[in-house]
């Protein structure tokens, strides 16, 4: 496993698969916070282009927390369909997304089913939003309660409180009220 590269002169050396994801995601205050993001455009592409080259088989046997420790990881890992991630397992991480890019809904849902949550995580942090979104809409997720969701020509949105007790009061804009 190949966890360096070198761009313009410059090597750029991963510890682990963990920094490489780290360092490939889009720039977030969160990862910059907690010493996780790409010091530099050019790390973020370095790292990119090493999580590019990765396989499928190097991200999904090294998850960010081992699966000796984490009861988590052992329920993810465990419910992986091994016959059709054997299928993926060489494919790079880069192949992966032009699989998916290329593939239909029902073959997303197969593909879906021998991949570990990581490895999905691997191949978005290579994609752009109108490559998650082309991918997205190929795939039906329907749900209904009062009504029914996730058809075609069907616009949904949920609305979320976004205050820390979700009072009312914290809520409502101001001008809303009495």
């Amino acid at each position: 496993m190949r966890l360096s590269t070198t761009l313009f002169g410059k090597n750029y050396t991963f510890s682990s698969v963990q920094e490489v994801m780290g360092k490939a995601n889009a720039p977030k205050a969160g990862d910059r916070l907690a010493g996780l993001g790409a010091a530099t455009p050019q790390e973020r592409v370095a790292a990119r282009v090493v999580l590019s080259e990765l396989t499928v088989s190097d991200v999904f046997e090294h998850p960010a927390v081992p699966y000796e420790e984490d009861e988590v990881t052992r329920i993810i890992l465990d419910d992986v369909n091994l016959s059709i991630y054997q299928g993926l397992k060489n494919q790079t991480i880069g192949e992966l997304r032009e699989t998916i890019l290329a593939s239909d809904g029902d073959a997303l849902a197969r593909i879906g089913r021998g991949l570990s949550s990581e490895v999905i995580a691997a191949v978005t942090k290579l994609m752009g939003n109108l490559d998650l979104i082309y991918s997205a809409a190929k795939m039906r997720v329907t749900a209904s309660c009062v009504t029914t969701i996730g058809l075609p020509g069907t616009l949904s949105a949920r609305l979320q409180p976004n205050h820390p007790t979700d009072q009312v009061e914290g809520i409502v804009p101001l001008f809303w009220r009495a």
